[in-house]
């Protein structure tokens, strides 16, 4: 069953629209977390704080907006229209890794002191075991597709008023459990990066989100820079 045989292709495209418009201001906060950790010290950290807060409240609105869409269709998030396949090799569970930002953290934080690496690892672990559950949750969900009966319904090759009604009752049911995976998985990622700043200094924080803006970004340029090709070969293929 394809995406929009539920009818959500307006929806897809504001989505789409709120996505470019979410980039454009994280390259304006990239610059301003670019400027301010060229420029700021220490003395300045009610000002850090300020941006940091500013920053993740960029990234809580994502994750709002985000909900609502899979609220609409959470079948979408899973093969978002609004990413470049290379963005999609990055994706786990409609979103990044959650455990990424320690790796980030170790790239950008070099002076983080012993205190401070227990208690990265100490939260590393717990996302870990959080991140299995989940993607053990999601398993048993892609499982339930794949068996018997509900396998069987999707295949029904000449329904019935009451076989539809069964099949729309499963998927309104697997819809509703994979919004669910997908809701608390944002939650983890959130949870985690708030924690992760929690635990740096406001300036070890500002490198942190750094970091973070900059690695999407790149991925993102990268991933259309390839389209690009692609698109300029294949043109070149149909002369």
């Amino acid at each position: 069953m394809s995406p929009g045989s539920f009818g959500t292709n307006i929806t897809i495209s504001s989505f789409e629209a709120f996505f470019q418009g979410w980039l454009l201001r994280q390259e304006q906060f990239l610059n301003e977390l670019t400027t301010a950790e060229n420029t700021l010290d220490e003395s300045q950290e009610g000002i850090i704080r300020d941006l940091i807060s500013r920053v993740l409240a960029h990234y809580q609105e994502y994750f709002e907006e985000k909900s609502r869409m899979s609220h609409r269709n959470v079948f979408y998030m899973f093969s978002p229209t609004w990413f470049t396949p290379l963005e999609k090799s990055f994706l786990w569970i409609t979103g990044f890794k959650p455990g990424l930002a320690f790796s980030l953290v170790m790239n950008s934080v070099d002076d983080l002191s012993e205190h401070q690496v227990e208690r990265l690892n100490r939260l590393r672990i717990e996302t870990r075991v959080e991140e299995k559950n989940l993607m053990d949750e999601l398993a048993k969900l892609q499982e339930s597709v794949a068996a018997p009966p509900l396998a069987q319904q999707f295949r029904i090759e000449h329904p019935g008023d009451g076989e539809i009604r069964k099949v729309d009752e499963n998927i309104d049911t697997l819809k509703s459990a994979m919004e669910i995976v997908v809701t608390d998985a944002d939650r983890l990622r959130t949870r985690t990066a708030e924690r992760v700043v929690g635990i740096l200094s406001p300036l070890q924080g500002l490198r942190f989100l750094t970091a973070a803006a900059q690695l999407q970004l790149r991925i993102r340029m990268m991933g259309m820079q390839r389209e690009a090709e692609r698109h300029q070969m294949d043109n070149l293929d149909g002369w």
